[in-house]
């Protein structure tokens, strides 16, 4: 049946099939399939930079104009990955530059980017359209300039949340005159003054700018004259939300008001409450809206939410409290996605009026909601089994209680039944992160009912190597499992070490796994990395029976990496031999 596909009818259909997983298990039906998918795959998408190397994804493919690459484990974003771990994109910029001279977009998440890696991007990959650096760091703004100079068709330039070594202001000057191309530009995660001329110039000459979105440096002042040169805007991150007193109210207002196509508004830092009044105008438009750095309080936020009858995105701090989220649930019929920061996660204050009671009310009152994280400090049973009752459709469940191990308030029982209730009902759900005080009890009804669950983390939970052996041995489309501070150890690890191979990754610390376990694993299973992650002096000299600091577990093609840190070791494999790269 396969074979009476002629090439070019088959290269059209799987033109249609836009799902990397997709993609995957096409390539498997049959040696002919296999062969046409890779030569007309033009984005790739690698969750893990060390589970392939890069010239085995140039050998494999020849067409590519995309890939999207990612570096260090996700709990990096938790400061549990030392420095100096790893996932360097160099090499992968070199190899692609050698192959994918036309690549058109870039994408990388918790890499470490050099200046030099930017500079190679920007002189060899001459057709670059988009750069999106997520979580990125070991780069300054000189790289920055290096893209701004030379990528003569970028559209889109993204740095999401990383680490830039900010050498000068003036790096947006790069960008040559005759340069128009831009779509998109996020800047938020700079903390130094960029220069605002160099800016406005560059608004000034991208008509097709539909993304903006500007550092806490830029004044309150200066947004009116942006957001006049650029009312195509659809997304504005607003920079700095205060002055000097109220003269910059009006024009503030007038210039949001010319603004008709924006659907999405963040931004807001050290907001002053009297001049929210002025995005009124956007706000019944508004699709999404993050006020994660604004530190205003309850009323004057639920004010501003109460405009946004449209609103599928919500992002607030927990200055929204109980009363601003009943506000939600009344006014934002359309929500989908709702987060909730803590202000501040250090301070330990039961008084803060922000409970389970507006995460219940939002879940009664918002029909279309399917994913939330939600930071607090106090979590019921009943709380949980109503929201799993009222909003069954959720895909994405993250609940962090601030207090390590915390039981429910109202009963002092684990939470046990609350999140079994949430992995009962809601049959879609697809990702799950856990916390306060749980028994192996949950892990149970997990492996029982979470079916199609693909990201799970835990931290602080169960009793036993009994949970862990609940989670591999029951969740079938687990892929990523991240798990901190809990009494998992080496049986229930070794006793399920094929389902390890079916997923993407598994990262343990400070739990219960031996050195000798990892070695075990490590020799059992070769087509799994095994690396213990230990800063003690001496990883050789660490008793066999005694537990490692931290395993990271994954899936590989290619073998053992060879740019470890000296407190990083694979276990059970030989670098020699088959793990030769070249």
């Amino acid at each position: 049946m396969t074979q009476s596909f002629p090439e070019e009818v088959l290269e059209h259909v799987l033109s249609f099939l836009v799902s990397q997983s997709d993609r995957n298990a096409v390539s498997l039906v049959s040696k002919s399939w296999y062969d046409t998918e890779r030569w007309c795959r033009n984005h790739i998408f690698i969750g893990n930079c060390y589970a392939v190397n890069p010239r085995v994804l140039t050998r494999r493919f020849k067409e590519v104009k995309g890939v999207e690459l990612k570096g260090k484990p996700h709990f990096a974003d938790f400061n549990l990955v030392p420095e100096g771990w790893g996932g360097c994109v160099d090499p992968w910029i070199v190899e692609m530059g050698r192959v994918y001279s036309g690549l058109e977009e870039i994408r990388l998440k918790r890499m470490v980017v050099t200046d030099e890696g930017l500079e190679m991007v920007a002189k060899g990959f001459v057709k670059l359209k988009v750069l999106v650096l997520a979580s990125c760091d070991g780069f300054s703004t000189d790289g920055l300039a290096a893209v701004a100079a030379n990528c003569r068709n970028l559209r889109v330039l993204d740095l999401r949340e990383c680490e830039v070594e900010e050498l000068s202001g003036h790096w947006l000057s790069h960008f040559p005159d005759t340069f128009t191309s831009l779509e998109s530009l996020n800047i938020t995660c700079l903390t130094s003054e960029v220069s605002f001329s160099a800016l406005e110039r560059l608004i000034s000459r991208s008509p097709n700018l539909k993304t903006l979105k500007l550092n806490r440096t830029v004044p309150l002042e200066k947004l009116p004259t942006l957001l006049q040169r650029a009312p195509q805007l659809v997304e504005f991150g607003t920079g700095a939300y205060s002055a000097e007193g109220l003269d910059a109210y009006s024009s503030l207002a007038e210039a949001f008001s010319g603004c008709k196509k924006l659907k999405s508004l963040s931004g807001f830092w050290d907001v002053i409450p009297a001049y929210l009044p002025a995005v009124y105008s956007v706000c019944s438009q508004l699709t999404s809206l993050n006020l994660s750095y604004a530190t205003a309080q309850s009323p004057d936020l639920s004010k501003i939410i109460s405009h946004c009858h449209n609103l599928q995105r919500l992002v607030v701090l927990d200055y929204i409290e109980d009363t601003g989220l009943e506000t939600v649930a009344t006014s934002c019929k359309h929500l989908k996605e709702l987060v909730v920061f803590p202000s501040d996660p250090y301070v330990a204050d039961a008084n803060v009026p922000l409970t389970e009671q507006g995460l219940v009310s939002v879940s009664q009152g918002c029909t279309k909601l399917h994913s939330i994280l939600y930071f607090c400090r106090q979590m019921s049973n009943s709380a949980l089994v109503s929201i799993s009752k009222n909003r069954p459709n959720l895909t994405c469940f993250r609940l962090c209680i601030l207090e390590p191990r915390s039981p429910d308030y109202l009963t002092l029982e684990p939470l046990d039944t609350g999140f079994g209730s949430i992995v009962e009902n809601c049959k879609h759900l697809t990702r799950l992160s856990m916390s306060g005080l749980l028994t192996d009890r949950v892990f149970e009804y997990i492996g029982k009912h979470a079916k199609k669950l693909d990201m799970l983390s835990i931290a602080f939970a169960g009793d036993s190597d009994l949970g862990l052996h609940y989670i591999l041995s029951g969740c079938d489309s687990l892929r990523k499992l991240e798990i901190r501070d809990c009494p998992f150890g080496d049986k229930a690890l070794l006793a399920n070490a094929s389902k390890l191979e079916t997923m993407r990754s598994l990262w343990m610390s400070s739990c219960f796994v031996s050195f000798e376990a990892c070695k075990l694993l490590g020799q059992k299973m070769p087509r799994l990395n095994v690396e213990v992650i230990d800063e003690r002096e001496n990883l050789n000299s660490i008793p066999e029976n005694v537990p490692v600091e931290k395993v990271y577990i994954y899936r590989t093609v290619c073998g053992q990496r060879f740019d470890m840190p000296d407190f990083v070791r694979i276990m059970g494999k030989d670098k020699a031999g088959v793990y030769n790269l070249s």
